[in-house]
């Protein structure tokens, strides 16, 4: 493609699985977009969407917000010609497409071309491979006995393909997050795939966008440090791209939260651990030369970002099963409730002294849950306490013990032991997360249209 003229605006519709759907709303219907693009699929959802999908057969597979989430978009999409990018396929992207097709037709867009994006499934073999996990230096064969999956990290290429193939929406499962909203940038204005220094600017540009309402102050505040204006009124933002990279991050009028450079520079730095080399499947970021200006109220110009080019590997995360958590929680008020809920861990920590566990953690929520063994002894003593108590254990009867001990402390425990009902599933199964590089001419991303 050619270079077109003007600036392209791109619209921020999620930040993770459970972000709020109102903000996405008012992106579609009055942000003026050219693209909205969702991201809600972390290590931890591909975590929970496996564990689903083992306990549930009948689990599609895809954002358990997906209808909810397309519902509230879709007709102003329509209307506003507003072409969407979402990673919301999760671990079946073509289901997820024939879904949101399916949405489409109900929302009256039945033209909507709908496209899914399938990276290479790497679970079959990646353990006879002669690599090594990242995290640990082990060969990953000594994890085989265990694996479930292994998906790699894509680019923006097949998003750009199919949008290039005339896609309204596109569909991914595990695409890095700034390449949702790089593949835009690239179709829009014709950037190639080696034009390191754009590629640079516009993964950067994503990762501004990728977070939602981070850039706009919802990770952000602190009440009387940085005060962010109507908390409960948090839009998500969108940038103006310029054909160049450079662009100024925005949001819809009337809403709350803020924009400036404060809220920008903590979310250029969120979750990179070497600025100067912040590596995406697409380009090698540079981040520290990045030039940034208040260009109005709740408006900030990015420049300057650099970038290298791209590595010959691609990451690939691996699920393993890794046993079960049993958790549980209770409660103690009023005067001695501190000494209460000591001699109730100790009561605990008897019961359980045969108990078979990777690991066994009681804390006192308020006053050492975060901090551990650091944490400073009580200034005055406590009108409440809440326990909670878990363990990570072989086998789920293993961990169905905590739940267990804990109803048992009901009655055959201390005065005054406050217990919730236990509606909610008490165990849960772990799928660890481990990671390895794989060559790059190892992936190979299809596009298909439903």
């Amino acid at each position: 493609m050619t270079e077109k003229a003007g600036t392209l605006r791109i619209g921020s519709g999620a930040g993770w699985w459970g972000d709020r759907i109102e903000p996405a709303r008012w992106n579609a219907e009055r942000g003026e977009l050219d693209f909205l693009c969702f991201e809600t699929m972390a290590e931890a959802t591909v975590s929970a969407a496996q564990v689903r999908k083992r306990r549930d057969p009948g689990f599609p597979g895809y954002d358990t917000w997906l209808d909810d989430r397309m519902r509230a978009v879709l007709p102003h999409c329509k209307a506003n010609g507003t072409r969407i990018v979402s990673n919301q396929g999760w671990i079946d992207p073509l289901a997820a497409a024939r879904r949101v097709a399916a949405l489409c037709a109900e929302a009256g867009w039945r033209d909507a071309r709908v496209a899914a994006i399938q990276a290479s499934d790497l679970t079959a073999d990646i353990a006879r491979r002669e690599l090594a996990i990242m995290e640990s230096g082990a060969p990953v064969s000594t994890i085989g006995a265990t694996l479930i999956s292994a998906e790699p990290y894509a680019g923006a290429e097949a998003i750009v393909q199919a949008l290039d193939q005339g896609a309204d929406i596109v569909i991914t499962g595990r695409v890095a997050d700034p390449s949702l909203f790089l593949a835009p940038m690239m179709h829009h204005y014709g950037w190639r795939a080696d034009d390191w220094q754009r590629l640079g600017q516009g993964s950067g540009i994503g990762h501004l966008l990728e977070c939602g309402a981070q850039v706009t102050g919802g990770y952000f505040g602190d009440p009387g440090y940085k005060d962010v204006p109507q908390p409960w009124n948090l839009a998500f933002p969108y940038a103006d791209v310029a054909a160049d990279g450079t662009a100024e991050i925005g949001k819809v009028a009337g809403t709350g939260g803020c924009i400036d450079l404060r809220t920008v520079k903590e979310q250029m730095f969120y979750e990179v651990h070497d600025p100067a080399r912040y590596i995406t499947p697409d380009v090698v970021v540079d981040f520290t030369t990045a030039r940034l200006a208040q260009a109005g109220a709740d408006r900030v110009r990015v420049s300057g970002i650099g970038g290298r080019a791209r590595t010959d590997t691609l990451k690939v995360s691996m699920g393993c099963t890794e046993g079960y958590i049993g958790e549980d929680m209770f409660f103690f008020a009023g005067p001695g409730c501190l000494e209460k809920a000591r001699l109730a861990e100790t009561i605990l920590r008897e019961r359980l002294s045969d108990l078979q566990c990777e690991d066994l953690r009681i804390d006192f929520l308020g006053l050492n849950a975060v901090h551990g063994a650091a944490s400073a002894p009580p200034a005055c003593a406590p009108a409440e306490i809440a326990l909670r108590i878990a363990a990570r254990c072989a086998t789920r009867a293993q961990a169905e013990r905590i739940g267990r001990e804990v109803d048992g402390m009901a009655v055959c425990g201390l005065a005054s032991t406050g217990k919730r009902v236990p509606h909610q599933d008490r165990v849960r199964e772990v799928i660890g997360l481990w990671s390895t590089l794989v060559p790059r001419d190892t992936v190979r991303c299809t596009v298909q249209f439903v």
